[in-house]
C-alpha cells in the first residue's frame, strides 16, 4: 500500500500495491500494522456499505460530534464516487478546507478520513457501492451534518446532485 498525505493533516489517500499475473491481481486492502505505522486509528468497530442506484446520488456532509467522533476508511467496491473530506477541527490550520478524490472499483484507491472531519460523496456511475470501515459505532444523538454545497466550504463537485435524501437536503450551512 502507498500512503499519500493531503493538504488536510490526517486525511490520507491509500493506493493499493497490485501484484498482477495471468489470473488478475492481488492487493492488500487493509493491514492494521501498516496503518498504525502511518499513525492512523485502526480501532475498527463497524463496517458499513451503501448502494447508490443512480449516478448523481449525493450523501453528506456527515460527521459525529465528540466524544463519538469517528475515523472512516472508505473504498468504492463497484462503480465510482467523488469522495470528500472537510476539516471541521476549529484549531486546525486547514479549518473548513476540503479534499476530494475519485474512488473507483477499478483504481482501488481508498480514503482515510480522521476524527474531526466531515465526509460525503457523489456517485459518478449508476449502481455504485461504497464500503466503510469506521472507528466508532453509529450514535444517532451525535450524528451531525451540513449542506453539501455550503458556499463557505466551497466544495467543487464534479457533477450535479440528482438524488439526495430529505435529511441531507435539509441541512443548514456549517456553523462550526
Amino acid at each position: 500500500m502507498h500512503f499519500e498525505s493531503t493538504k488536510i493533516p490526517g486525511v490520507v489517500i491509500v493506493r493499493p500495491e497490485r501484484f498482477e499475473d495471468e489470473r488478475g491481481f492481488f492487493a492488500r486492502a487493509w493491514a492494521k500494522g501498516t496503518f498504525e505505522e502511518q499513525g492512523l486509528n485502526t480501532s475498527i468497530v463497524q463496517c458499513s456499505q451503501s448502494f447508490n442506484a443512480k449516478k448523481g446520488t449525493l450523501r453528506g456532509m456527515h460527521y459525529q460530534a465528540g466524544p463519538f467522533a469517528e475515523a472512516k476508511f472508505v473504498r468504492c467496491t463497484r462503480g465510482a464516487i467523488y469522495d470528500v473530506a472537510v476539516d471541521i477541527r476549529p484549531d486546525s490550520p486547514n479549518y473548513k478546507q476540503w479534499v476530494g478524490v475519485e474512488l473507483t472499483a477499478d483504481n482501488g484507491v481508498a480514503l482515510y478520513i480522521p476524527e474531526g472531519c466531515a465526509h460525503g460523496f457523489l456517485s459518478l456511475e449508476d449502481a455504485t457501492e461504497v464500503f466503510y470501515m469506521i472507528t466508532a459505532p453509529y450514535t444517532p444523538e451525535a450524528a451531525r451534518g451540513f449542506r453539501y454545497n455550503d458556499p463557505a466550504i466551497g466544495i467543487e463537485w464534479p457533477g450535479e446532485a440528482l438524488a439526495i435524501n430529505e435529511r441531507d437536503a435539509s441541512y443548514s450551512d456549517f456553523s462550526g
